[in-house]
């Protein structure tokens, strides 16, 4: 017999290996720090005294409220990869009656699991299909939230239909391709261009667009453009990997790129305005913030993709006036690090 226990609060998932970031955020950006170690299922308490609880990398704050996040703009903490916003405990006695009971709330579940992975696997078996795997890029990502549910012992469930992520578990996964690519780097932009796709409905790269990256060496990012056809001129210190050098629809450049001027970058791919302007320099924030400032002013980038790379304590109101810029989206990539991306569709 199934029995439904409605949740105080909301539960946040957060990034492999990123608990203590999504910790961090929640207390010096919303002024949350009401979070122990772990907690166990024993009846009502469940999350006892009004403390935020761990399970695995699932961190469920009982007196948390989506309202509250108005106060800040709206945004949810980016260290959270999917957000359970109208959690729910399920108490039942087999895999099917839990299955059963998921389905009739919707069709669309996705797990996380930190234990009794073999038992979640039988739950998932008996749910709708939803592909799990790891995606070939490009990739389409649909438009519709998907539930998420974990399990706290054998017979008792988390669970939330209502999420802010459409991807399973918040997670965007790519096939690795281990010996073309320069760098690491390329699965950043590829997770980057699929979320811009979904958020602003905008086309991958395709053959004739031209772009411009900046900070380019060893040239990860420009190897995932020239895979889509696109034009690139290439700005670092250091050359790119040898096979990108050759390319001829790779224009390198040995210069700052921070220095370079939006009519000079136009004027050397021959465009009066780019198709996308990327970065992935290792700078302070507020010098990107001040580039970023200079492109959008000038009108000559399209659309617009940049790591923020964090600097020891994340200044968050500088983070607040990155947000703050119109027709943009702050995110924590799957395969970022101590770094966050924006993407500005720049009208």
């Amino acid at each position: 017999m199934t029995k439904i226990e409605k949740l105080q609060g909301v539960a946040f998932l957060a990034f492999p290996e990123m608990k203590n970031l999504l910790a961090s955020e929640l207390a010096d950006r919303f002024g949350y720090g009401k979070i122990v170690e772990s907690a166990t299922i024993s009846g009502k308490s469940f999350a006892s005294q009004g403390s935020a609880v761990w399970y695995g990398d699932l961190l469920y704050c009982p007196d948390f409220s989506i309202d509250s996040l108005n106060e800040d703009g709206g945004s949810l903490p980016y260290w959270a990869r999917t957000v359970m916003a109208q959690p729910f405990l399920l108490h039942f006695d087999s895999i099917g009656e839990a299955a059963g009971e998921l389905k009739n709330i919707q069709r669309n579940w996705a797990p996380y699991q930190y234990q009794l992975f073999r038992r979640a696997a039988l739950i998932q078996d008996k749910l709708p299909y939803i592909n799990l795997k790891v995606r070939k890029f490009p990739v389409n990502i649909p438009n519709s939230p998907i539930g998420l549910y974990t399990l706290l012992d054998d017979k008792t469930l988390i669970a939330s239909a209502q999420t802010n992520s459409p991807l399973p578990a918040g997670s965007l996964q790519f096939e690795e391709d281990h010996e073309n690519p320069p760098s690491r780097a390329y699965l950043k932009i590829q997770e980057s261009l699929s979320l811009y796709h979904c958020f602003f409905g905008v086309d991958f790269p395709k053959e004739g667009d031209k772009c411009f990256e900046a900070g380019a060496c060893p040239g990860g990012w420009t190897w995932v453009l020239r895979q889509l056809g696109a034009d690139v001129l290439a700005v670092d210190r250091a050359e790119l990997a040898p096979s990108l050098m050759s390319d001829p629809h790779v224009k390198f450049m040995a210069h700052d790129a921070f220095t370079l001027k939006p009519e000079e970058v136009c004027e050397s791919l021959q465009c009066e305005k780019l198709d996308w302007l990327l970065s992935d320099v290792i700078c302070y924030p507020e010098r990107l913030f001040e580039w970023i400032k200079t492109w959008r002013e000038s009108g000559r980038a399209k659309n617009i993709i940049c790591t923020i790379k964090m600097q020891g304590a994340i200044n968050w109101p500088l983070i607040a006036d990155f947000a703050a810029i119109p027709n943009s989206k702050i995110v924590h990539l799957n395969y970022n690090k101590h770094e966050l991306t924006i993407m500005i569709r720049n009208y």
